[in-house]
């Protein structure tokens, strides 16, 4: 495993690197940088299997490199503050390790990590049970347990209810998925967020690649395929 540290204190950024390298034995410390500018510069030549990531650096919040480059690795943000929690998760957080933080809160780091690689959707606390979505001018509840699937299309994210209803929620599917229950729901692919009970009948339509007839049916008829990469954990999420 590569790691990028991203933290502004040395003495920190050094007890990390030393966790890590009793954490993960063989481990491959990239670099440690401790401001937004040279985060920038790095990625635009490199990426790292994971990112430990510090919130507050020299010269701003370390949300501000994302603004400026793609990152595609997972994040381990790292801070003494609590209020940044659903924020991180929106910047490719897997996990949010709160000062100070010891080896055994790296290795749980290290583990969701490692979950992920294998199609395991990382969990973040107790999942969520309800959505506040708007209807007119009115604001009304959907219980998890109501939701057939969510549905990424353009720019926006739908939540559509087993009865059909479809609305509109201020998230995006990335930052949705840890927050939901691993044992009902399932991302199939960049668009869909399964419930379990939604599933009518399934289909293979090659070695490694399934379509899944959903109810309610999406409009526009579109066709729901479990891609590739998510074919064997979508089979283990079956079984569980």
């Amino acid at each position: 495993m590569t790691v990028l540290i991203i933290e502004d204190e040395e003495l920190a950024a050094l007890e990390l690197k030393s966790m890590l390298m009793e954490a993960v034995p063989g481990v491959e410390i990239l670099a440690i940088l401790e401001t937004v500018s040279s985060a920038v510069s790095w990625f635009r030549q490199h990426q790292a299997d994971l990112v430990f990531m510090d919130i507050h650096l020299g010269d701003g919040e370390s949300f501000d490199i994302f603004r400026q480059v793609g990152i595609s690795s997972p994040v381990v943000f790292t801070t003494a503050y609590d209020q940044y929690t659903l924020k991180a998760f929106k910047h490719q957080g897997v996990d949010y390790l709160l000062k100070p933080f010891d080896l055994q809160d790296v290795r749980q780091a290290i583990k969701k990590v490692e979950n992920l690689r294998q199609g395991v959707p990382v969990q973040h606390g107790p999942p969520r049970t309800r959505f506040m979505v708007k209807t007119g001018t009115r604001l009304k509840a959907v219980q998890a347990a109501e939701i057939a699937y969510f549905m990424a299309d353009d720019k926006y994210l739908f939540l559509v209810t087993r009865e059909g209803q479809g609305y509109i929620i201020e998230e995006t599917i990335t930052s949705l998925e840890p927050q939901l229950s691993s044992a009902d729901f399932f991302r199939i692919n960049r668009k869909f967020i399964i419930h379990i009970s939604s599933i009518k009948e399934m289909f293979k339509v090659s070695r490694n690649r399934v379509r899944v007839i959903l109810d309610p049916e999406p409009e526009n008829h579109v066709q729901v395929l479990v891609t590739e990469e998510r074919a064997e954990a979508f089979k283990a999420w079956l079984n569980m």
